[in-house]
């Protein structure tokens, strides 16, 4: 498989899993009472969060190997 096929199925990956992983924490922030300092927190850890569970798919599509 090519790099530019690799990088499109990455890239396809990332949009499906950034659309899930908004849904999910609008819909987890929902079970928690109402607060700025909470509301902040919660959107800056899944913010940055989603990074994390994509790295090996970043690392494949980079890399040279199936």
């Amino acid at each position: 498989m090519g790099g530019s096929t690799r990088r499109f199925i990455a890239m396809i990956g990332v949009l499906a899993f950034l659309a899930l992983w908004i849904w999910g924490v609008i819909a987890l922030r929902g079970l928690f009472p109402a607060g700025m300092l909470l509301d902040l927190l919660f959107f800056a850890v899944g913010g940055v969060g989603w990074g994390v569970p994509l790295y090996p798919l970043f690392k494949w599509a980079e890399s040279g190997k199936d």
